[in-house]
């Protein structure tokens, strides 16, 4: 879905958000005010979740596009799809070649297509025969560049629109590069050698798509007893990448290029949408903009190439619930933490927001941040407040004489949205103003409103229904993190 693109591309400068106005009518009806939202960056959604939305069942599918999500990440396992051991004749740049193995990951990518979502394909896993570094105990060992590069020439290729398959046009570069888990050793070098051995590959077949870079892990964690895994802090990862020293001025630090068209994050976060991780150089929501000027950084002092704007994405995040994980977010808090976290995103200039996962796994293990708890099947599975949330999500804040809203409509496109008042806990809504959103579905206005901490607000609009009541008063958890009975490590 090429097409798809243009999406993420329109009014999308380099890595800068335009400043948002509005102007302020008298709606005809009733009196209200009304509203207008000038431009903005948009905020397009995805959902990510490799246990239930995979084979060719069209089900997960649909239902990740009726949570809003426009985006489906997937993840490409190049040791399942590359041959154990490579075929005499076998040619790694051609998807033809004896060997490789596509249909497993063709059933996704068309039953995503089908449902109107746009393909994300996310390379991981390394063939035996293509390590550079072989794992070692925990840790995963590291890709030759060049083989890596080849299978992403493949891929590309095989997904370039001309073999009765979708054209997919976005190609991420591993899972969280910082992380020894994922990547061994994690080293900046290794995984710039990566990116641009990728970009090599899925720009020879079309300059046009795009290559995902970053994915990282938030946090920071060293070695520690008989604990043999490690992670890199972001930021330090990230200036090693780009070759920038430390400061809120960085200079070069070495000559080195990196090739890609968007960073990603991974911002799980303690304490709220806008909480900020406790250690310099990790980065949770509150803390992207620190990121954002980083990468920016790397963009003015030409370390990053990119044929256009370099894009700010994040491509995994989510809220594990209690129930069903002790120690978690209530289910209400954890929904107002979505639209705020979906929010503090946004104006942190991130234009496409990845939500992990559509359903809660099963049973007592980990991963409980679905939209729908878990089920006996998919279409059994009950949906919670979050998804919601997720899908229209609507914040408003209480000053001295006004209250700010802010929210995006679930059709992506200009709506005008109603926002109405109640008193407490139950009784009657009111409406109180109108907003119209702009052509990205962002609507955005400081109401002139007379309300208190008591009071609760929700916004309404066409083909989005109505958005979860958000309360004026302000909760403090700042201890509660993502993913529930879990030790800070932030």
């Amino acid at each position: 879905m090429r097409v798809s693109l243009r999406y993420l591309l329109i009014a999308v400068a380099v890595l800068s958000l335009t400043a948002t106005a509005a102007s302020v009518s008298l709606a005809a009806s009733g009196g209200h005010r009304t509203y207008t939202t000038a431009g903005t960056s948009p905020l397009r959604t995805a959902i990510f979740d490799p246990f239930h939305v995979k084979g060719a069942d069209s089900r997960p599918y649909e239902m990740t596009r009726a949570a809003g999500a426009q985006f489906l990440r997937l993840v490409v396992r190049w040791n399942l799809i590359a041959p154990g051991t490579p075929p005499a004749g076998f040619v790694a740049t051609d998807p033809t070649s004896p060997g490789y193995s596509w249909d497993a990951l063709d059933a996704e990518v068309e039953a995503a297509e089908a449902a109107g979502l746009s393909p994300i394909l996310d390379i991981i896993t390394t063939p035996g025969w293509a390590y550079a570094h072989r794992p070692s105990g925990v840790n995963a060992g590291s890709p030759k560049p060049g083989a890596l590069g080849d299978f992403a020439t493949a891929l590309a290729t095989h997904y370039d629109g001309q073999n009765n398959l979708p054209d997919v046009t976005m190609y991420e570069v591993w899972n969280e590069p910082n992380l020894s888990l994922d990547l061994y050793p994690a080293k900046a070098s290794i995984y710039r050698a990566m990116i641009n051995a990728v970009a090599d590959g899925v720009h020879s077949v079309d300059p046009a798509n795009l290559v995902v870079a970053g994915g990282q892990d938030p946090f920071g964690h060293p070695k520690s007893g008989k604990q043999q895994w490690y992670s890199v802090a972001p930021l330090a990862f990230m200036r090693s990448l780009l070759c920038l020293s430390k400061g809120s001025h960085p200079h070069s630090t070495c000559s080195a290029k990196v090739e890609f068209d968007v960073w990603s994050h991974h911002p799980y976060t303690f304490g709220g949408g806008f909480g900020k991780a406790s250690q310099s150089d990790n980065v949770s929501l509150g803390d992207l903009p620190r990121m954002r000027a980083l990468l920016q950084a790397g963009v003015r002092l030409h370390h990053i190439v990119s044929s256009g704007p370099v894009q700010f994405w994040v491509t995994e995040f989510g809220w594990d619930t209690k129930p069903p994980r002790r120690g978690a977010a209530s289910v209400s808090l954890a929904s107002r933490w979505t639209a705020e976290s979906l929010y503090q995103a946004w104006r942190s200039g991130i234009s496409l927001f990845t939500w992990f996962d559509l359903e809660d796994n099963s049973g007592g293990g980990p991963y409980k941040s679905g939209l729908y708890f878990h089920g006996s099947s998919l279409s059994r599975a009950r949906p919670k407040p979050v998804l919601t949330a997720f899908r229209f999500p609507f914040v408003a804040y209480l000053h001295h004489s006004t209250v700010s809203v802010w929210g995006r409509d679930t059709t992506s496109d200009k709506q005008r949205v109603t926002i109405q008042l109640r008193h407490g806990n139950s009784g009657s809504w009111r409406t109180v103003a109108y907003v119209v959103a702009n052509s990205n579905g962002i609507y955005k206005a400081t109401l002139k409103l007379r309300a208190s901490k008591s009071d609760w607000l929700r916004a309404a609009a066409p083909g989005s229904g109505k958005s979860l009541a958000f309360s004026l008063t302000v909760p403090y958890a700042p201890h509660v993190g993502p993913w529930g009975g879990v030790p800070p490590r932030r």
